[in-house]
């Protein structure tokens, strides 16, 4: 894809097929909805591919940090751009282009509003082409050069807990920083962070990432329900795992970050730190973040994000393994799975070993 004018068709193929890629994080289907909608409503956002940009060109990157979940959030559209305010204030060099740090159903048109009111183009790349709960998962390995310093801005909250936050220092420092500040402002807060080039980016994030939301939301929404649902395994190389009623399910905010398991029909089980990280049978692993396990309400085929499972309900599962996926070089990374471990409590990195296979 080159230059391109998103209009509303594509944009809500972007939100849905940015929901299934969230795998159960990255954001409501509601809120990604209303944030497009409003771009549009500006202006009109353009997608340029890589290609269009010069390999030294700067791109800077828009996310959302925080547990969607969390009952005091409150992040609007002028808190992304005021974000980007803040840290225009603190780089040396102009920024030719924005990009979206993972795929989700709010995330993968995150950037398009500041899009159109800066006059900068969104551009066909994520920092990972799917949801991952740490920012550093989506630092496409800034964290490993020595030396980096990150910047990065955050605004959010309501009333007394509005917040802005600039801050320098290592990845570890700033995104751990954010995190708290995120916490402070109700539970959210947009985020402007970590300019790189265009090459870099390449390099290391996942170009045509929001080309593959926008093309797997058609496939969604262009079926009904059981079929719907096989269309989008066949189109991401994935399987459908299994339908059923959620019998169980657990959910806490902590540091920041959705916490909790779904059991369904007694034996299937799914935990999650945002995203989905694991699917077990019966105690056997089926399926190891970063591969996509996803969960979709078996009637209707809408995204299902892990938050807003409920008991009772009738869902779908599917998973599609990372080897199909436009994933970050930072999915490969066992010391920044090695934090998914201690959250849930489950192992992770022996099943992305050489020699053992998810299932």
């Amino acid at each position: 894809m080159a230059k391109t004018y998103l209009d509303e068709r594509m944009m809500e193929f972007a939100v849905y097929g940015g929901a299934i890629l969230g795998g159960g994080g990255g954001g409501w289907i509601q809120d990604g909805l209303k944030l497009g909608q409003l771009a549009l409503e500006v202006g009109s956002p353009q997608l340029f591919s890589v290609d269009e940009l010069m390999e030294e060109d700067m791109l800077l990157t828009t996310s959302l940090v925080g547990a969607p979940a969390a009952k005091e959030k409150f992040v609007k559209p002028i808190h992304y751009v005021r974000a980007m305010e803040l840290m225009s204030g603190r780089l040396q060099k102009p920024i030719n282009g924005i990009i979206t740090n993972e795929n989700g159903a709010n995330t993968t048109v995150n950037g398009w509003f500041q899009a159109v009111v800066t006059g900068l183009p969104v551009v066909d790349l994520a920092c990972n082409g799917r949801a991952h709960p740490t920012s550093i998962m989506g630092a496409m390995n800034l964290h490993e050069r020595l030396g980096y310093v990150s910047h990065q801005a955050a605004v959010g909250g309501w009333a007394n807990r509005y917040t802005e936050v600039v801050v320098s220092g290592t990845i570890e420092q700033a995104s751990s920083l954010l995190r708290r500040v995120s916490i402070d402002a109700g539970g959210l807060v947009a985020v402007a962070r970590n300019p790189v080039t265009v090459g870099y980016a390449t390099a290391n994030g996942a170009p045509g990432a929001i080309s593959q939301a926008i093309e797997l939301g058609e496939t969604l929404l262009s079926h009904k329900g059981e079929s719907a649902i096989e269309a989008v395994c066949a189109k991401l190389g994935g399987t459908v795992i299994m339908s059923g009623a959620v019998t169980a399910f657990t959910l806490k905010t902590d540091g920041g970050f959705d916490v909790g398991h779904v059991t369904i029909e007694d034996h299937w089980e799914l935990t999650f730190w945002n995203e989905y990280m694991t699917l077990e049978h019966k105690g056997q692993r089926l399926a190891t973040f970063p591969d996509l396990i996803m969960t979709l309400d078996a009637n209707t085929a809408r995204p299902l994000v892990s938050a807003a499972i409920t008991k009772g309900q009738a869902v779908a599962i599917i998973h599609a393994p990372k080897s199909k996926l436009l994933l970050s070089t930072t999915m490969s990374k066992p010391d920044l799975l090695q934090s998914i471990e201690e959250v849930i409590g489950k192992p992770i990195n022996v099943y992305h070993s050489e020699g053992i296979a998810t299932r």
